[in-house]
């Protein structure tokens, strides 16, 4: 038994075993993927450690990769067999109980341990990560914000995590509507941390989020050494740099940025990279745009991974992959297996996150979509209406989200409900006046409600 560096018991745990976990926390924090290797060593050094174990688990769910999480399942449960509860410190029981919960898909549960944890302890840095990126997957942006705004004065300011912790509050801070107070409290992060990618990730989506696409572009190009390359938010942040140039009309520039870093043959094919790529490429479909043979290379991506029912987000992107390569029967039939899987898992496991995630927005979504790329425009903006305040439940960010939000301003710009489209417009030009994007849309509304327009000469 031994201590981490803020003096929490670590059960079962040598010293060399708590070096390790160190380096992986510290890597972790980072995204780098060195954190593998070193939780790995945690274990050899110390079989039985408790936070190395729970360390493990939490890396297998992280990724919302549906074998790797079985796996984590099976080891952990092997774990608990062999070490009690009561073994265990109370933090490290909170820590096993959040684990355990997510490993058995209870995503929002496993969120409110790790709050009670972080309250008890609040400079528990793993605490506060895991449930942290637990917040960013259940869409809770409250949550997302208050997690470590809470925890934050427990922190000496010169200690070596509060920085990367910085980092985290301004992207909770972005998507609870504060983007001024993200983008300075990002900037600060990355002042402490220049590789802090999740802090350069808070500052983007807060220039996202304004409109303010120029600026991304050079905060990006000034920092790329940073975050380009070598860590596993790289392509997500390739992601939002393609938004920005998208918005600049430079089709051809976003193509080159999604060949070279967000999806090319030599990708891992991992759901977080695929959905990205899905999601850039569903902006060129809904502006359409020549994209080659992007589209079947992708779907047949997302239909090697072969996935269930795990998380409905990512089902929503393997739909946009399937009905932009024009496989509408590929698309039905995921949506086919969500609703079998539902009739047989949803009532007797209501605790399960997905369920309500895939029976309340991913299902009406995925129907929206395929209703989109069959023509049936005002099918989708049925589909879609209900859901428009409601679609942050089944987790992800305001600008991944907007994909879905643009599906339906398009839909009801090709569905003549021009009133619709007007409100909806008018709401997004009101927020990011300078966004290419809506201010192109609203001049489409003008041409074609004019055209609809009697002539008063007939």
């Amino acid at each position: 038994m031994t201590t981490d560096r803020h003096a929490q018991t670590m059960t079962y745990t040598d010293a060399d075993a708590a070096r390790h976990y160190e380096k992986a926390l510290d890597h972790l924090l980072f995204f780098r993927e060195e954190v593998v290797a070193e939780a790995g060593a945690v274990l050899a050094a110390s079989p039985r450690s408790a936070m190395g174990h729970v360390l493990q688990a939490y890396l297998g769910v992280l990724g919302t990769e549906e074998k790797d999480a079985a796996e984590a399942a099976g080891a952990f449960a092997a774990y608990r067999a062999d070490v009690p509860d009561a073994d265990l410190t109370p933090r490290e029981r909170l820590h096993v109980t959040a684990a355990a919960h997510w490993l058995d898909g209870e995503l929002h549960r496993a969120a409110d341990v790790l709050a009670d944890l972080a309250v008890a302890y609040p400079r528990d840095a793993l605490a506060l990560a895991v449930g942290h990126q637990l917040d960013f997957f259940t869409g809770d942006a409250v949550l997302l914000r208050d997690r470590v705004g809470g925890a934050l004065s427990a922190w000496d300011p010169d200690d070596p995590h509060y920085g990367l912790l910085r980092g985290m509050y301004a992207f909770g801070l972005e998507e609870a509507g504060h983007y001024a107070e993200a983008e300075q409290a990002g900037l600060d992060a990355v002042g402490r941390n220049p590789r802090d990618v999740w802090g350069i990730h808070a500052v983007v989506h807060s220039y996202e989020m304004r409109g303010r696409y120029e600026d991304g572009i050079r905060f990006l190009d000034d920092r790329a050494d940073d975050w380009a390359s070598g860590n596993y938010l790289n392509v997500h942040n390739w992601w939002h740099y393609a938004l920005y140039v998208l918005e600049t009309g430079r089709t051809d520039r976003v193509l080159a940025v999604y060949d070279t870093a967000v999806h090319h043959q030599e990708s891992s094919d991992a759901a977080m990279e695929l959905l990205d790529a899905a999601a850039l490429l569903w902006r060129l479909y809904l502006a359409g745009a020549d994209t080659g043979e992007r589209w079947p290379a992708l779907a047949d991506a997302w239909a090697r991974r072969g996935d269930g029912a795990h998380y409905a987000f990512n089902d929503v992107h393997a739909v946009m992959a399937h009905v932009g390569a024009g496989r509408v029967a590929d698309a039905e039939r995921l949506i086919g297996d969500r609703e079998a899987w539902l009739r047989a898992t949803g009532t007797g496991r209501p605790d399960l996150s997905n369920v309500a995630m895939t029976a309340e927005i991913g299902l009406p979504v995925c129907r929206a979509l395929v209703a989109y790329g069959q023509g049936r425009y005002a099918d989708a903006v049925d589909l879609l209406l209900p859901l428009r305040r409601r679609l942050h439940t089944f987790g992800g960010s305001h600008a991944q989200r907007d994909a879905v939000q643009k599906t339906l301003v398009e839909a009801a710009l090709r569905a003549g409900r021009h009133d619709l489209a007007r409100t909806l417009l008018s709401e997004r030009v009101s927020l990011r006046p300078r966004c290419p994007y809506d201010q192109d849309a609203w001049a489409r509304l003008a041409r074609l409600a004019k055209e609809a327009r009697p002539d008063p000469r007939t």
